[in-house]
């Protein structure tokens, strides 16, 4: 990881959570409090219900909560939808778009996932902006076209003066226990930082990013210790306080 960028640790619990499910965020805080504060910053970005309730447990600790979606505009008709300004009053501080499962499931075009990032800095927060190509697309040699493409058309200019946070994500290592090689990951990161540089200059140096896709603690180690990775977007890892310890722990 670049020595002048503070990792980012951020776990995406996705579709999972309950209140009751808070007590591994009380035991992450113990685990940040009790010992030598983290050399990363922590992230937490439950279901929307759980916003509220998990910053008031995560915010003594130093945790930064975040959300996993918003929709482009501020306000509106827009019947069960959340808007980034809604997303900051509940308490986020970061908001994930453009994930895979969302351009997947929800048919997000990188238009879309752009006026988004968009709309979570006009809130003042932090975009996590995703990107990653499919096994089919990676097996057929396009795995850099895409992602190329997709962080073209998805990070908005507002990235030249604003913070936001790019994650690489290859979908197909997404919850199938399954990572690129440390040479992929290596090559994919610094295609992105070229990309960055030649497109935002010196500010490009300075963009986080991270790495997911079956980042767990049995291989943080390795993966955040490769060129460009400057934290990781955790999945499944992070709804468990010990795992997602053991990979801040590796940052």
């Amino acid at each position: 990881m670049a020595q002048n960028i503070t990792p980012l640790i951020a776990g995406n619990w996705k579709m999972n959570g309950l209140r009751v499910s808070l007590f591994e965020v009380e035991k992450l805080a113990s685990h940040l409090t009790s010992g030598e504060p983290p050399r990363c910053t922590v992230a937490l970005c439950p279901p929307a219900t759980l916003i509220a309730a998990m910053n008031r447990i995560a915010a003594p600790a130093g945790i930064v909560v975040g959300a996993q979606d918003c929709h482009p505009a501020a306000s509106g008709a827009h019947t069960g939808d959340l808007s980034a300004p809604m997303l900051a009053d509940a308490g986020a501080q970061l908001v994930i778009v453009g994930h895979s499962e969302r351009r997947t499931d929800h048919h997000e075009t990188d238009e879309l996932v752009r006026q988004k990032a968009q709309a979570v800095l006009a809130a003042g927060l932090t975009p996590i902006i995703c990107v990653g190509e499919t096994l089919a697309e990676r097996e057929a040699g396009r795995a850099d076209a895409v992602v190329s493409r997709q962080l073209a058309a998805s990070v908005p200019e507002e990235a030249a003066e604003l913070d936001v946070v790019i994650a690489y994500e290859p979908v197909w290592a997404i919850g199938t226990g399954l990572t690129p090689t440390s040479a992929d990951i290596a090559q994919m990161h610094k295609s992105l930082r070229d990309q960055l540089v030649a497109r935002f200059g010196a500010k490009g140096e300075t963009i986080r990013l991270l790495y997911g896709g079956s980042l767990k603690p049995a291989n943080a180690r390795e993966i955040l210790a490769i060129a460009h990775v400057n934290g990781g977007l955790v999945g499944g890892a992070s709804l468990l306080a010990d795992d997602l310890f053991a990979i801040i722990s590796a940052a």
